[in-house]
């Protein structure tokens, strides 16, 4: 039995089909898991659903660990070839105790993994994945005989849910799914809006013969950028492996970063939903804070800590209309959704927003204002130094700030430390040092409201504090 322990992450579980576990280890982690959902729902015999994507081994992944589950006492609901939101979405149909989807996302052929949830709508966070280590690895499991039942068809329920609604203008659409499982979903549903749909890369393939399906890889965005220009769209779509986030390339061929992106739809949402919250993460731009429209509407937004499954709480605990994280993951709740990130709806979302303002995507981009973003940069930190580096940062700019300080001749006028530290100036510049979740680094993001100059000077501030540590390596890019 092999399982390496390094494959529970913050979120869910990865590993390299067989280099890191074999099938006996999916079948502990499926006994541990069911283990895990009994004694959380104090259920003898709860109700699990599972999906998986289209890798070549992802059906026998699944089987091994629906046979750990039904070893502990679950009955196993499954719902086949999926996408992991349509997997949340199973949860809440279908009422079902639990969720297990097989997916490494957009990772290299060869990976695998698993997303799991247990309360409707959100998914493990990191007390639950260390409470699944250890129930995993100890082999403390509970004996019980649970059932498996397949769901015939439940493609249809996810995709009639999603296209009830119809558009009120005609858009056209280029639809990139990079050999992924969103192939056989994203085209369908946007068609069904009403999008005169341009398919890239659609067809199933496992190998991933071009690129991975990742929304934030160049390849796959200069392609969308090229068909969105060959064939005069209106909007370009990227979807992940298991789609549950998007990209957005307008129709000049530009992209246009998610935190933007979520900032406009927030803005459209706004006026049909006043006083509504949105919460976004740490890396976000700074434009939502004091943006006029959200202002004018009664909007409040919410920084909080970068992750999928912190954002998806954060947005369920403040019954938040919405939820924006710059890597892509888009939550919307009720009446939009059920919480979850799913990257299909996301783009339903932009192509309301086209429809709604009646302009061109690169005209609606030119309403914000402009900013100068550094990219996420990750300067090298031992894992076991990276979080104490990251409070000594934090212990520093609260100090700074008290001394008055000034950086790029501008006073720190807040500090907010829910992930890491970002502090904001005077004008809404701002800078981020936080650790990152799933590598050997940190992570690090600035932005200017003035120029490219202003954006510099705070990464160099933050990397003079950071040198001065003595335990950050080179960066993986700079500025």
């Amino acid at each position: 039995m092999k399982i390496n322990p390094n494959g529970f992450r913050e979120y869910d579980a990865r590993w390299i089909y067989e280099k890191d576990i074999d099938i006996e280890g999916i079948t502990n982690l499926g006994k541990g898991l069911g283990t895990q959902i009994i004694q959380s729902t104090k259920i003898k015999n709860p109700r699990v659903i599972v999906g998986h994507d289209y890798r070549s081994y992802s059906e026998k992944i699944k089987k091994a660990l629906t046979d750990g589950l039904i070893s502990t006492g679950c009955n196993v609901e499954d719902v086949g070839l999926s996408l992991s939101p349509m997997v949340y979405f199973a949860q809440f149909n279908l009422n079902s105790d639990a969720i297990a989807m097989i997916t490494a996302s957009h990772n290299e052929n060869g990976w695998t993994g698993v997303k799991m949830g247990i309360q409707k709508g959100l998914t493990h966070a990191p007390e639950e994945m260390a409470n699944l280590k250890d129930i995993t690895l100890s082999n403390n499991f509970l004996d019980g005989k649970g059932s498996l039942k397949k769901i015939d068809d439940f493609k249809k329920v996810y995709i009639q849910d999603l296209i009830k609604n119809k558009l009120n203008k005609k858009i056209k659409a280029v639809v990139a799914c990079g050999n992924g499982t969103a192939g056989i979903f994203a085209p369908e549903i946007l068609k069904g809006i009403g999008c005169e749909v341009i398919e890239l890369d659609c067809n199933l393939d496992w190998s991933f013969p071009k690129y991975n399906p990742n929304p934030e890889d160049l390849e796959m965005l200069n392609a969308i950028a090229n068909a969105v220009k060959d064939n005069k769209a209106d909007i370009g779509f990227g979807f992940d492996g298991d789609g549950d986030r998007c990209g957005v390339i307008d129709d000049q061929g530009n992209e246009i970063f998610s935190d933007k992106i979520g900032l406009l739809i927030a803005r459209n949402l706004s006026s049909k939903h006043k006083n509504s919250k949105f919460i976004v993460d740490v890396k976000s731009t700074g434009l939502f804070k004091n943006d006029k429209i959200l202002k004018e509407n009664g909007c409040k937004t919410i920084y909080w800590k970068t992750g999928h499954s912190h954002i998806k709480r954060k947005v369920n605990k403040e019954k938040a209309l919405a939820g924006f994280e710059k890597s892509g993951h888009f939550f919307f709740n009720q009446p939009l959704g059920y919480g979850y990130d799913d990257g299909i709806n996301s783009a339903i979302q932009v192509c309301r927003l086209i429809g709604d303002q009646n302009k061109k995507m690169s005209e609606i981009i030119k309403s914000l204002p402009v900013t100068y973003q550094t990219p996420t940069m990750a300067p090298y930190c031992k894992d076991e130094e990276k979080y104490k580096v990251v409070d000594e940062m934090v212990n520093e700019v609260k100090k700074l700030k008290d001394e008055g300080i000034k950086i790029d001749n501008q006073s720190i006028s807040e500090v907010l430390t829910v992930n890491g530290v970002r502090f904001s100036l005077e004008d809404g510049s701002w800078g981020l040092i936080r650790a990152s979740s799933n590598k050997p680094s940190l992570v690090v993001v600035t932005e200017s409201t003035k120029s490219n100059e202003s954006k510099k000077k705070i990464f160099e501030f933050i990397d003079d504090l950071l040198q001065k540590t003595g335990k950050i390596g080179d960066y993986d890019q700079k500025i």
